[in-house]
């Protein structure tokens, strides 16, 4: 039996999470950017280049999206790796707020906060 189970799987659950998260921001990002770009080839092929409008703001907000998605990973794997250290560690280690989880939860509330004002706006 691994030692402290419990504590590497509640470990792994988390890290898990935090990928999938961070595969949906950059699932979002990637529909933004190719949506924008359905739209410019839609309108070149109806030969009505004003008819659809695309926005330079989505391509960079797609762009965006995907490097959040980028650092999430990286965030998350790096926070994944010094819990694990944490738990195998023999001597108690307390536990404080990581800067880790407060730039992760802070970058992810920019993100909704950015989105629902691009989104307010195109309306």
């Amino acid at each position: 039996m691994i030692k402290r189970y419990t504590d590497h799987s509640a470990n792994e659950r988390t890290y898990l999470a935090w990928v999938r998260t961070a595969i949906a921001v950059m699932a979002f990002g990637f529909l933004m950017e190719k949506f924008n770009l359905f739209l410019t080839y839609l309108s070149a092929s109806l030969n009505e280049p004003d008819r659809f409008q695309t926005s330079i703001a989505a391509e960079w907000v797609g762009l965006a999206l995907f490097a959040v998605g980028i650092v999430l990973i990286i965030s998350a794997t790096v926070r994944f790796f010094l819990f694990k250290r944490a738990i195998e560690a023999d001597d108690p280690v307390p536990y404080d707020l990581k800067l880790t989880n407060l730039l992760m939860s802070g970058l992810l509330v920019a993100l909704a906060v950015f989105l629902m004002v691009y989104l307010g706006d195109q309306l």
